[in-house]
């Protein structure tokens, strides 16, 4: 009964952090309508920085602000690329991708394990003073309820804010942008700079948790992100009450529980990949046919 209890914690801590990467995804496809694949190169850049920094004695809580920076970076980048040079969204992504690709094997090479001896924000002084009389499995849950829930509260303040409405204005109609006297592309990097430093924070937490970076980890990532919106969006939908942001984590939640579910009834864990990409498959023919009989009533 224990492992099971520990196995359920472990999922929804994963369910956790992985709503960071969820939040970005949620503004770039459901607030601007970008469909950006940014987030396979910024999430493992996240978790490169944060790897190196920490092998390198650098402070666990500081790494946190340095990989936001480095994320917002790369959103900057196809944010640039897309709006200056006149390339297209899904193009812009793509080159980011894959120039990030090489940028994080500079960084930390293909792997990289952070030893038992070094502290992560799970193990830290801080942590320890505070939640000290807690398992480690324990700490990593309060720890990602916390950083879920305050970047959630921020977000929902920011879409409240002049920059915030017209980041939404954007995805549905930039014209009305425009009228405005805004540059609706200035708006569109804002989104994509917010979007991938997320993203890239959810990696460095995935790391700090882990202790371990591959260059890989990034593979599927913008198919995660997609299918967490989709089934909190579809949730929820009926939910006006409901933020976007807690449909996303919810979903982040249960696409996790879902995926450890078909591990913990015999699915081999190098199908992971496979798995997922099933799941997002029936998601979206699930969200098709709801639209589809929505529209007929109509």
């Amino acid at each position: 009964m224990g492992n099971v209890f520990d196995l359920i914690v472990s999922t929804l801590t994963q369910g956790l952090i992985y709503s960071l990467l969820s939040y970005g995804v949620y503004i770039t496809y459901k607030v601007l309508d970008f469909p950006d694949l940014t987030v396979d190169g910024s999430f493992p850049l996240g978790a490169a920085v944060t790897a190196v920094l920490l092998t390198r004695g650098v402070d666990p809580y500081l790494a946190i602000p340095i990989v936001i920076a480095v994320g917002a970076l790369a959103g900057l980048a196809t944010g640039l690329i897309h709006v200056k040079l006149n390339v297209r969204d899904l193009l812009a992504g793509i080159i980011t991708m894959t120039a990030l690709f090489s940028i994080n094997l500079q960084i930390a090479g293909s792997n990289l394990i952070i030893g038992r001896d070094i502290d992560t924000i799970f193990s830290a002084g801080p942590t320890m003073a505070l939640l000290g009389s807690f398992s480690l499995i324990y700490r990593k849950l309060i720890i990602s309820i916390i950083i879920a829930v305050l970047f959630k509260l921020l977000l929902d303040a920011y879409f409240k804010t002049r920059s915030g409405l017209l980041l939404r204005a954007v995805g549905d109609n930039s014209v009305l942008v425009t009228t405005l006297a805004k540059d609706k592309g200035s708006v569109k990097i804002i989104g994509l700079v917010i979007s991938n430093a997320l993203v890239a924070l959810a990696g460095g937490i995935v790391c700090q948790e882990q202790r371990a970076f591959s260059i890989t980890m990034g593979t599927g990532q913008v198919v995660f992100g997609l299918a967490t919106v989709i089934i909190g969006m579809t949730l929820f939908r009926k939910l006006g009450f409901v933020k976007g942001t807690t449909a996303v984590m919810a979903g982040s939640i249960l696409y996790k529980s879902c995926i450890q579910a078909a591990i913990s009834m015999g699915m081999p864990a190098n199908l992971l990949k496979f798995i997922t990409a099933a799941l997002f498959l029936v998601i979206l023919v699930i969200g098709n046919q709801q639209k589809g009989g929505a529209k007929k009533n109509a």
